[in-house]
């Protein structure tokens, strides 16, 4: 998300950008004549699957015009229960809770 807390709490990180496309901002940036300042710490790290994930995310857009929108309006909508996660929902408690409905 564009503002988030970190896990320890102490550091509010800010992401303005994250809803920008990249073209957009490398045709901005063209446009305003910002300096590009070279940089290989993303790239560095091994193990990383950025560029993967990343190509794989145009495929998908290329053969399916507007998936990438769609998949964070998904992620702009969640709920505990859709998470997997047994410690922000309780799953177990489902069939208790269908039995009383009914």
């Amino acid at each position: 998300p564009p503002k988030l807390l970190n896990d320890d709490g102490d550091v509010m990180v800010l992401r303005p950008l994250s809803y920008c496309a990249e073209v957009d901002l490398g045709k901005f940036a063209a446009a305003m004549r910002f300096p590009i300042i070279p940089c290989d710490l993303c790239g560095s790290q091994e193990g990383l699957q950025r560029n993967a994930m990343k190509a794989m995310l145009e495929d998908i857009e290329k053969r399916m015009p507007g998936r990438k929108d769609t998949m964070i309006r998904a992620l702009s909508n969640t709920r505990p229960s859709h998470l997997l996660d047994r410690k922000l929902f309780d799953f177990a408690a489902l069939n208790e809770t269908l039995a009383i409905r009914q």
